[in-house]
């Protein structure tokens, strides 16, 4: 097995792209999760932009208004503009078989749901959590890719597009992009030699 450096640079903005992306997706952001989205810098690529557009639009949203979206987006009165499973997405129904697959592959890789969460293993913010587990504790590339292939990549970059295009998304539309060339990223990373991930950029 190939043991990948959790240290190095590239795995560890990895590691905090899914984490920022899973804290964002769990829950309305609170005022100190909008602080921090709003002290993030960008460049000029695509993915830099997107960031610099989640920062300014953080800074300009108050914790009410950021929860008041939220809910909109992934919850409503009956079901939210989105429903952030890979079930649904994949075979247009919840708890169906791309959850039991990603069960058994949790439960071989010794990862279980915190015993206080209550939504399935299949939200999108729960997978973005356990790739930014098996990055920081170092996983092995083989390992990291069969989870993106099987349970991320069939059908993440469709919500995100259609997070960054949803009528509710204010503050969640530069995050519904960055999602999507996020994942356009990892893919490319992901698919060359374990020894050249770690000087991929993410």
């Amino acid at each position: 097995m190939t043991v990948h450096d959790p240290e190095s640079g590239a795995d560890a903005l990895r590691a905090d792209v899914y984490r920022l992306l899973a804290l964002t997706l769990a829950a309305p952001p609170s005022a100190d999760l909008l602080g921090l989205l709003g002290a993030l810098t960008g460049d000029a690529t695509a993915i830099g932009r997107a960031f610099d557009d989640l920062a300014s639009r953080a800074r300009n949203t108050g914790p009410q208004a950021a929860e008041r979206e939220f809910n909109a987006l992934f919850i409503g009165v009956v079901q939210g503009e989105l429903v952030p499973y890979a079930s649904y997405y994949r075979t247009g129904f919840l708890t169906d078989r791309p959850l039991s697959a990603l069960r058994a592959d949790l439960q071989a890789l010794g990862l279980e749901r915190a015993p206080d969460v209550s939504e399935p293993e299949d939200h999108i913010a729960a997978l973005c959590d356990v790739m930014a587990v098996l990055i920081r504790e170092g996983a092995d590339p083989a390992v990291q890719r069969h989870m993106l292939d099987s349970h991320l990549t069939p059908w993440a970059g469709r919500f995100f597009q259609d997070l960054e295009a949803a009528d509710s998304a204010g503050l969640y539309r530069p995050l519904g992009a960055i999602g999507r060339l996020f994942l356009e990223i990892e893919d490319e990373a992901l698919a060359r030699h374990p020894d050249q991930l770690e000087g991929a950029d993410a």
